[in-house]
């Protein structure tokens, strides 16, 4: 079955050449390691008319804007299995060197229940 793992980040607007540069050596990595799919998306409509939207949920500033990331997988093991090459080959990855607060990211691992 497969996996996702998603991420979403509030981003200064300042930092998003420095986060895309970041993006492109993670999509690099993960693709490398046997990640099937990588997706980092910036926000562009985000004032929408129903739900709750991004911004409001992660309290962004005037100054921000939000990334919408996923990472697909053949499974949750196999997930686990190219994380582990990845962290071992990015040590530098640490929340101290990130374009973005760490602390706001929204992170989790998804078992995928539809797919068309």
């Amino acid at each position: 079955m497969p996996y996702v793992d998603g991420f979403v980040i509030p981003v200064p607007k300042k930092n998003v050449a420095a986060y895309r540069k970041m993006a492109r050596m993670g999509a690099r990595a993960w693709k490398k390691h046997g990640a099937l799919e990588y997706f980092e998306c910036i926000g562009d409509d985000l004032k929408v008319p129903f739900g709750m939207p991004f911004p409001k949920a992660l309290k962004v500033k005037a100054n921000e804007t939000v990334v919408f990331s996923w990472i697909l997988y053949k499974s949750r093991a196999h997930r686990d299995a190219v994380n582990k090459k990845v962290m071992k080959e990015m040590p530098d990855m640490a929340p101290a060197s990130m374009p973005f607060d760490f602390k706001r990211m929204v992170y989790g691992g998804f078992k995928v229940i539809v797919e068309g």
